[in-house]
């Protein structure tokens, strides 16, 4: 599997994660008490897979080769607008985070945060993998030589072997797999 059919297939396991967001953000607004657990296992998923597994390939790999090699449109698209959209995406779960310290704190005004960064995350990503799935790879797939494109498969599969090796794949799999089955 080349790269960017491999970043295509991680989308939807990090979608299948926004949805468990979306529903355990839903469930704090029907006044069900907050799984702090559940919460960070949902982030520790977003960070470690969805950010420094899936977005590492991008932005050390495809991403830096579309800088180097497409130009003003390349800068663009990327520093622009889908590294922009990483560090948003960074933020809002950092706000997640410090949010539910200040709930479990006591105070429950900051309930909404929880909320509001919970699904202001997964509406953001959401929106950022159809723009990635649609736009920017295959942009990158039309524009970037054969010899840039295998380059770039060749890092990512050694970065895949790697975190196979690591167990990152099974581990988050499994994470995903045991979240779903609490709030889908």
């Amino acid at each position: 599997m080349n790269s960017i059919d491999l970043m295509v297939a991680e989308h939807k396991y990090i979608l299948r994660m926004l949805k468990v967001v979306r529903n355990a953000s839903f469930n704090i607004l029907k006044g069900m008490e907050i799984n702090y657990d559940d919460f960070a296992k949902m982030i520790d998923f977003i960070r470690n897979y969805a950010d420094a597994h899936h977005h590492g390939k991008e932005e050390k790999f495809l991403f830096q080769e579309m800088l180097n090699n497409l130009g003003e449109i390349g800068k663009n698209l990327i520093s622009h607008g889908m590294l922009v959209e990483h560090d948003q995406g960074r933020l809002y779960i950092r706000d997640l985070e410090l949010a539910l310290e200040r709930v479990k704190s006591g105070d429950e005004e900051s309930k909404l945060d929880v909320i509001a960064n919970g699904v202001g995350y997964a509406n953001l990503l959401a929106r950022h993998i159809g723009k990635e799935d649609d736009v920017v790879y295959t942009f990158a797939a039309k524009k970037l030589s054969p010899e840039v494109l295998e380059h770039v498969n060749e890092l990512s599969a050694e970065f895949e072997n790697e975190a196979n090796n690591n167990g990152i794949q099974e581990k988050y799999f499994n994470l995903l797999v045991e979240l779903e089955g609490k709030y889908i």
